[in-house]
């Protein structure tokens, strides 16, 4: 396994004043989100019940990590988590201006004096103008954009899990785009239940000519012979963390069969919340030591907090 260095591109600063939190928007406890332009209570804001994602499922959203650094608060490829969520709202014909959801986040970090924190923009189409929207057209809906961050205990050693195969398969890209849209996760939510209803952690999805696809929310790697392996598959999200590990790794990126997974040495997934995590068992199949899963956990944990100055340029300060 080795390191790969990438150069590092131009800092990018804020292009907005900040926004000052209303003494009324604060609360001991109660979280600030940014909501359609301003900084407000978590529980202030209400959608109404004809909002069209509601019924339908018309928006996307992204899963983001800020990490404490010796140098504050710093956010993971912030970047291209904005730039993967527009392609996203392009696809709904939603306006999304990456440059005020990257000011935005910032400014919910600071106000929220959040460090390890969990961030979730979403963007999402409202009503019509008559005020009650019920169908499948969506041009001239009302458009909103948030962004909550949530205080988290970061432990980048992983859980170890237990992974099934699941009965559901992924939506195939031909029908959902393999992005973060808001309707396309019921299937992971379908995948997920069955799979705890089972005894297991995690959900792995399998196409229907044997390949792997990924889990419920997390991309999937394996390790033979102390070669690391990217799964590839035409329907995965084009996951971030995995993007990431792949650097990190020189791991080849390929198509992978289950059997070539049973087979595996190590297995591990990894994403945005799972960060990097050893699967223990996949179905009766049990998986002993992890040695390079660990050894890419420890790296991981070492540039998300800044302390590998080859990926400095995946960190944005907060």
């Amino acid at each position: 396994m080795s390191v790969i260095a990438a150069p590092a591109p131009a800092a990018r600063q804020p292009i907005a004043p900040p926004i000052e939190v209303r003494d009324e928007a604060r609360r001991p406890g109660m979280p600030v989100v940014w909501f359609d332009g301003e900084l407000t209570r978590a529980d202030t804001p209400h959608a109404p019940l004809t909002t069209h994602a509601m019924h339908y499922g018309t928006g996307v959203f992204e899963g983001i990590r800020s990490y404490a650094t010796r140098d504050g608060a710093a956010v993971f490829r912030l970047p291209e988590h904005l730039q993967r969520m527009r392609r996203g709202a392009d696809l709904l014909g939603i306006d999304f201006d990456v440059d005020t959801a990257f000011d935005a986040t910032l400014q919910t970090l600071r106000a929220n004096g959040h460090r390890d924190a969990y961030i979730r923009p979403l963007t999402w189409l409202g009503n019509g103008a008559d005020g009650v929207t019920v169908g499948l057209d969506v041009p001239g809906l009302s458009q909103h954009f948030m962004v909550l961050t949530l205080p988290t205990v970061v432990h980048l050693n992983g859980k170890r899990s237990r992974l099934t195969v699941s009965p559901w398969k992924r939506n195939p890209a031909s029908s959902l785009p393999p992005l973060k849209l808001c309707g396309a996760y019921i299937n992971s939510i379908l995948a997920k239940r069955e799979s705890r209803l089972r005894g297991f952690d995690e959900a792995l999805f399998v196409d229907e000519a044997g390949l792997v696809v990924e889990c419920t929310g997390a991309n999937v790697f394996m390790v033979r012979g102390g070669e690391v392996t990217a799964v590839e598959h035409r329907d995965a999200l084009p996951g971030i963390t995995r993007d990431s590990v792949i650097a990190l790794s020189g791991a080849q990126s390929r198509p992978v069969t289950h059997h070539e997974l049973l087979d595996a040495d190590e297995v591990f997934v990894c994403g945005t919340a799972a960060e990097i995590a050893p699967i223990s068992a996949l179905d009766r199949r049990e998986f002993g030591d992890n040695p390079v899963t660990r050894e890419l956990q420890a790296l991981y944990a070492r540039v998300v907090r800044g302390e590998e100055a080859a990926y400095a340029h995946w960190l944005t300060a907060v």
